[in-house]
């Protein structure tokens, strides 16, 4: 009984002593940083060049327009070294043949999401690298074919991803370039056979219509190269965009130029809570500069 009172004593005497130095330790007061939201949006309009042997031997050539928007972010855990990017791009295609006599449709969809780890290694300019994840599809249509008028398109992938940014004065308007390349590395995408209908893919015959992509068959870059001009809170942002695709399966080639000009507006945005308002002492972290 002696011992077992002698050990609660003891015991009650480290928790007041414990309770004690944690409470002796200055409290963090430093406010969580403030992470604006750099967003895109714009417009693109340019030329483009089809080539689907699923559908056609001949190459197509026409305008193409999309929808682009971007959007980064500095990363809640070591905010100052890592942002994220998330995109979403839809195009839309028309086409013809050499003869003028026959129309081919594209419309494609892109959305990925990355990480990169930023570097600064000199004034004004930003270097980050990294990779993402991407879903693609779409559809190629040609009215001209009569049992296989349309060729789908579908992949997801992992790419290698950064960005280039240099922000300077021309007279007195500031001005930020940036280029942005976007590179898949692996993954996976659908195709048919050669001839195969898609009623026969409807009616059950699912072998073989995904494949593994690598540089050999399926190959992609998205090299984007903008000039931000910015007259005050929210920035004129004009630039030009390349697209590369080229797939090989089964026997079918795919290939899908695009040339753009880009325009549209740009900003960083700061959501605020009214009832929590921002510390004046916050430090703000940019998510590209």
């Amino acid at each position: 009984m002696k011992h077992t009172l002698i050990l609660t004593i003891a015991l009650a005497a480290w928790a007041l002593l414990t309770q004690a130095a944690h409470a002796s330790e200055p409290a963090d007061t430093t406010p969580p940083p403030l992470r604006p939201v750099f967003a895109a949006y714009t417009f693109e309009a340019g030329s483009s060049h089809l080539t689907d042997t699923y559908l056609t031997p001949l190459k197509y050539t026409g305008w193409h327009a999309g929808l682009d928007y971007m959007r980064y972010q500095a990363m809640k855990f070591s905010p100052e070294k890592w942002t994220m990017r998330l995109h979403a791009n839809l195009g839309l295609d028309r086409t013809q043949n050499p003869s003028g006599n026959a129309t081919m449709w594209a419309l494609m969809f892109d959305f990925d999401w990355g990480m990169m780890r930023r570097f600064n290694p000199a004034r004004g300019l930003t270097l980050a690298v990294g990779g993402s994840t991407s879903i693609q599809a779409g559809c190629l249509y040609n009215s001209r074919n009569g049992n296989n008028p349309a060729s789908a398109k579908g992949a997801w992938t992992v790419n290698l991803t950064g960005y280039a940014a240099y922000r300077l004065n021309i007279g007195r308007l500031p001005v930020t370039f940036m280029y942005q390349p976007t590179l898949p590395v692996t993954g996976i995408f659908f195709a048919p056979d050669y001839g195969e209908l898609y009623y026969e893919i409807y009616l059950g015959d699912h072998s073989g219509l995904v494949h593994g992509a690598w540089w050999g068959n399926y190959f992609s870059l998205d090299n984007l190269l903008t000039a931000d001009l910015h007259f005050g809170a929210t920035n004129l942002r004009l630039g030009y965009r390349c697209k590369v695709f080229s797939s090989e399966i089964n026997h079918i080639t795919t290939n899908i130029l695009t040339n753009s000009l880009v325009i549209g507006v740009s900003g960083e945005w700061l959501s605020v809570n009214p009832r929590r308002l921002p510390s004046s002492e916050a430090k703000l972290i940019q998510a590209i500069y």
